[in-house]
């Protein structure tokens, strides 16, 4: 079984509702399974620490899930249109990844949620992959040749999957945006095998 990582922040559980059924459409795909893991939150108090392991949900992401995975699925909420903090706090710490290539040649997608219909969702998935551009990654994005991104009345976008959560963060995720979440986990599970395939014949 080969593993791709779902990496994500979520602070009121939208984001992680798409994370998991990102990894349930990974899963869909013979010879692969989802690695679910999240980030610690930021403080803005020096001396506070994250406990080693949250109290609930995902385990804390490694490094070596990085070099250990054949591709990576990265979500965040939108922060004034950019990836929350705790998630930027996290990328910016893996230039020994970047370094030594870890992530180079693999398959990455992003995902969000908002609160708002135009709350910046498709500047936060753009910002989102900046970085992964930067690790030599190949972006995977939702074609409209998936049926509910041309009828969804909500959330998604060719940029990756996404979620209106609504302002009370109360909105559950819409039957469009769960089949994109699922299209978009399938996807990135086939690109992924499909590299891996081509991987011996370069090196060969």
């Amino acid at each position: 079984m080969q593993d791709i990582l779902v990496l994500y922040y979520s602070q009121h559980g939208a984001t992680a509702e798409l994370a998991r059924l990102i990894a349930r459409g990974i899963e869909s795909v013979p010879g692969c399974q989802a690695r679910l893991r999240t980030v610690p939150k930021v403080s803005t108090v020096c001396e506070a620490s994250a406990p080693a392991i949250p109290a609930s949900g995902a385990p804390y992401v490694e490094k070596s899930d990085l070099a250990e995975c054949i591709g990576l699925a990265l979500g965040s909420p939108t922060r004034f249109g950019n990836m929350a903090a705790a998630m930027k706090y996290f990328i910016d710490s893996t230039s020994g990844e970047w370094m030594a290539g870890a992530l180079a040649g693999k398959p990455g997608c992003v995902f969000t949620s908002s609160s708002s219909m135009h709350g910046g969702q498709e500047s936060t998935l753009l910002s989102m992959m900046l970085p992964l551009l930067h690790h030599g990654m190949l972006i995977i994005g939702l074609p409209y040749a998936e049926p509910p991104l041309a009828a969804t009345q909500s959330g998604g976008t060719p940029y990756g999957v996404s979620h209106v959560a609504g302002v009370q963060n109360d909105r559950a995720l819409s039957e469009d945006e769960r089949k994109l979440a699922l299209a978009q986990g399938k996807r990135l599970a086939e690109a992924a095998l499909r590299l891996q395939q081509t991987l011996p014949a370069q090196h060969g």
